[in-house]
């Protein structure tokens, strides 16, 4: 319980321990120096009133401190009531209701309302007790005169002006601990504004609806936007994305509205057009992420966080036209001399010993490999700025895999492993016709020869990396979603490598890796490719127990596949 503000208790907690160390004083000398024996038998300072004021100070100086840490209105209660036992036996040596050391009751009384309206009436009841107590032992007319009277009326006023008095400086815990907590709040509040005006990525938060409910100022300088202006609008009205090549972005592809439709996180890039003006456009780095409940059980808004990527995504196509070119022209060396080296090979063109052939073999696998940096080199570039050639077509998987299967079989069995090739029929949609089983047909619309470049990285990737068992390739799908995947029974990928295996030039490090060497592109590659078409790839792994890559396209159905098609006929013919 506290009443008033902390420097309140400790001030009286200060004037109790320096009235402690006066009494100590006037007491000593009453006793010990010659004159002053007035002090003693007028104004009542016996020895236990030097006890008294000795008590004080032991309290004011060491003791307060400690309950103060605990509870600062208990404190100064103890110290009140030690100074209230001294006052009574002054006022009660020295003339009791005649004394005229009743003053010093009624200073203390003066300040008794800081601590509350029980403790005033608790003093209240002290003095009144003591006035019975002295009044039995005296003439009902002693005990009425107006002194005695005037003692105890002058009590009551002054404790009432204390309360009155302090009782509007009262601060109670509960109020103070929310007035902590505002003001906590408050700071809290400001700290968020400033980092919302100092931050250089855009903040737009948007409602259940898809209206705007903040945007910070490097929002609204990107999308050309006044904050003010922006508040309560639609955002997709404010925010006009466009696809990275400036195409309009598809509907099913809007960030905002995966978010509020899905509840789940949404990672794009994408063009930014500045309202009113065409020619101003930005690449941004953009992520949407749901705004739910404590609980998570229900969705608030969005919140969205963009960065603008432009001066990257230069300094990116800057890299890439330099690798591309550099890869370009180094291909046509490196392709002179495996030339070269294949000539030298040939018995009908020259007559080598076995020691030079084995030389020239080891350097003519190294020209290769070295081909095929350049053209991974070249390929990644390729992807990663969109200059990747891509002929898509209507192609059925079931087929199409198995011919892939036949022509990669013999790298298996070569390294002494078995070669599988699965065809699932996915949700039940096989049918029994003449006691055969007939397996549907998995449409898709992709480039065959870059999917081929796929199918082919992930193969050679399973075969180099298993010892012993099998490769199998394997195809299911529903209404929606062709699924391939490829699994091997090799040593598998660790946990801590599996999020980063397809970033750029990531590979991981063991001692087969090291082994074997590589890029590090080739699943980088596989992933744009696959990207192309709107699908996903991923891993699933267990050390030990092998890999398995998985593929994921959209699924055409036989209408849609037949009108492509159709169109496809058409485009050849002219």
């Amino acid at each position: 319980m506290q009443l008033v503000k902390d420097r309140f208790y400790i001030w009286y907690n200060r004037g109790a321990t320096f009235l402690g160390a006066v009494l100590i004083v006037l007491t000593a000398a009453a006793w010990l120096v010659p004159g002053l024996e007035l002090l003693h038998s007028r104004f009542g300072f016996i020895p236990f009133i030097g006890v008294l004021g000795a008590i004080q100070v032991i309290y004011g100086l060491v003791f307060f401190k400690r309950q103060a840490q605990t509870n600062i209105w208990v404190a100064g209660l103890l110290s009140s009531m030690v100074l209230s036992l001294i006052t009574i036996s002054l006022v009660h040596n020295s003339g009791q209701l005649h004394s005229t050391l009743l003053i010093c009751w009624g200073v203390q009384m003066a300040f008794s309302g800081i601590f509350g309206l029980y403790t005033v009436v608790g003093f209240d009841f002290l003095f009144t007790f003591y006035y019975v107590i002295v009044a039995t032992g005296q003439s009902a007319q002693n005990a009425l005169e107006p002194t005695a009277l005037g003692a105890v009326a002058g009590t009551y006023i002054i404790s009432a002006i204390s309360y009155a008095v302090f009782k509007r400086l009262y601060v109670g815990s509960e109020s103070k601990r929310v007035t902590q907590l505002t003001g906590q709040l408050r700071n809290k509040q400001q700290q968020a504004e400033i980092l919302m005006q100092s931050i250089s990525d855009g903040i737009i938060v948007i409602d259940t609806e898809g209206k705007i409910s903040l945007l910070n100022p490097a929002a609204g300088k990107m999308v050309g936007w006044a904050v003010d202006e922006a508040m309560g609008i639609d955002v997709n009205l404010v925010v006009k994305l466009l696809q990275e090549d400036g195409k309009d972005l598809p509907a099913d592809q809007d960030p905002f509205k995966q978010v509020l439709q899905t509840s789940q996180q949404s990672n794009s890039t994408a063009q930014l057009a500045t309202r009113g003006e065409a020619s101003d456009r930005h690449i941004v780095s953009l992520v949407v992420s749901p705004i739910l409940t404590p609980k998570g059980n229900e969705l608030l808004g969005a919140i969205a966080v963009f960065r603008d990527v432009s001066a990257a995504r230069q300094e990116e196509h800057r890299r890439a036209d330099f690798i591309s070119t550099a890869s370009h022209e180094m291909r046509t060396p490196v392709a002179a001399i495996e030339g070269y080296l294949a000539l030298a090979l040939n018995d009908k063109v020259a007559k080598i010993d076995q020691k030079a052939r084995e030389y020239l073999v080891k350097a003519h696998e190294s020209t290769q490999h070295l081909g095929k940096l350049f053209q991974d080199l070249l390929t990644s570039a390729k992807a990663e700025d969109g200059r990747l050639v891509n002929h898509p077509v209507v192609v059925e998987m079931g087929s199409y895999l198995q011919q892939i299967t036949e022509g990669l079989r013999f790298a298996a069995e070569k390294k002494g492993l078995l070669m599988d090739f699965t065809l699932g029929t996915g949700n039940g949609e096989a049918s029994v016709t003449g006691g055969k089983v007939i397996t549907p047909l998995y449409y898709v619309h992709i480039d065959p020869d870059r999917m081929r470049e796929v199918i082919t990285n992930l193969f050679d990737n399973a075969v180099k990396y298993t010892e012993t068992g099998k490769i199998t390739l394997g195809l299911t799908g529903d209404k929606d979603v062709v699924q391939f995947f490829i699994r091997d029974t090799g040593n598998g990928i660790p946990a801590d490598d599996i999020p980063h295996l397809f970033q750029k030039f990531y590979r991981v490090d063991n001692t087969a890796t090291r082994t074997i060497g590589g890029t590090g592109l080739g699943l980088f590659i596989c992933r744009k490719i696959v990207e192309l078409y709107h699908g996903r790839i991923w891993v699933e792994s267990t050390q030990g127990k092998g890999s398995t890559f998985y593929i994921n396209i959209p699924r055409l159905s036989n209408q849609k596949a037949s009108e492509l098609q159709t169109a496809e006929k058409q485009a050849v013919l002219g």
